[in-house]
């Protein structure tokens, strides 16, 4: 029987994704499957239930590549595009659920969807073929099935957006931080001694709304988890390259990384 928190990267990169249109640097035109990277996404299964943290552009073709089938809910860090412009391929789980889909995210969120996706919210859809969503405001932990997630807010930019802390049975399993220009020291607290650490690091040089790699690193050393792994990667990252500088506990994500926490 299934136990703890399975989770697949359905996409490990930034925002253009990787290859980047227009760009032939050595990244780009790497031959190495883990340098192509589709926008930042996460399939999670547990012994019950299984859910996405975020539906961006590339969502269709990733759930095409895995397989996936089921879908018990949706859960969003923030509504940026490249987080979110997936919704409407939500379509067909809707139709394998024959019946709606729960959408979890943070009030702001919530509301940007609700402008974008008009069509799915309005209520004059509401039959088989379209989004059929429930939205969750979330204003603290909630529950998919048994597993506890505590949402983690971060400043991306000007704006603060959610990570995820997931726990079963009390134990801290899964902290999941995509886009973050720093931690905050009550996220590192929040998250302190977690199983599995997804955290973002684009690249090299320092950014104004998202960690660097030497920021990640930081925030691996600081939180101690038992594995930490990099996503939301530019192709300013080589995936060979940078691996071999990382320390043992730490591995660059690349899509369809299957992994285990707990």
């Amino acid at each position: 029987m299934m136990t703890g928190i399975h989770a697949t990267f359905l996409g490990t990169g930034t925002s253009m994704g990787v290859p980047v249109i227009g760009c032939d640097c050595e990244v780009c035109v790497s031959e190495d499957p883990r340098d192509k990277r589709t926008r930042s996404s996460l399939y999670i299964q547990t012994r019950e239930a299984a859910w996405v943290i975020d539906t961006g552009p590339d969502f269709r073709t990733q759930c095409l590549r895995e397989g996936l089938k089921h879908l018990d809910a949706v859960v969003y860090t923030h509504s940026h595009t490249d987080h979110i412009m997936g919704f409407d391929d939500l379509r067909r789980f809707c139709t394998l659920r024959n019946g709606s889909i729960p959408i979890y995210a943070n009030a702001e969120t919530m509301a940007d969807l609700q402008r974008v996706f008009d069509f799915a919210f309005n209520g004059l859809n509401r039959f088989p073929g379209y989004v059929l969503p429930e939205p969750v405001v979330v204003n603290g932990a909630f529950n998919i099935g048994e597993t506890e997630i505590i949402p983690l807010k971060v400043p991306h930019g000007r704006a603060s957006v959610f990570g995820y802390l997931h726990m079963r049975e009390g134990k801290k399993l899964l902290a999941y931080i995509s886009d973050a220009a720093s931690l905050p020291d009550e996220v590192i607290v929040a998250a302190a001694g977690v199983d599995t650490l997804v955290v973002d690091a684009l690249r090299y040089r320092k950014h104004p709304t998202h960690m660097n790699i030497d920021a990640a690193l930081e925030a691996a050393a600081r939180i101690r988890p038992r594995v930490t792994y990099f996503t939301h990667l530019c192709d300013e990252v080589m995936h060979a390259r940078t691996q071999a500088e990382m320390p043992p506990d730490v591995v660059l994500a690349h899509d369809g990384l299957k992994i285990s926490a707990g």
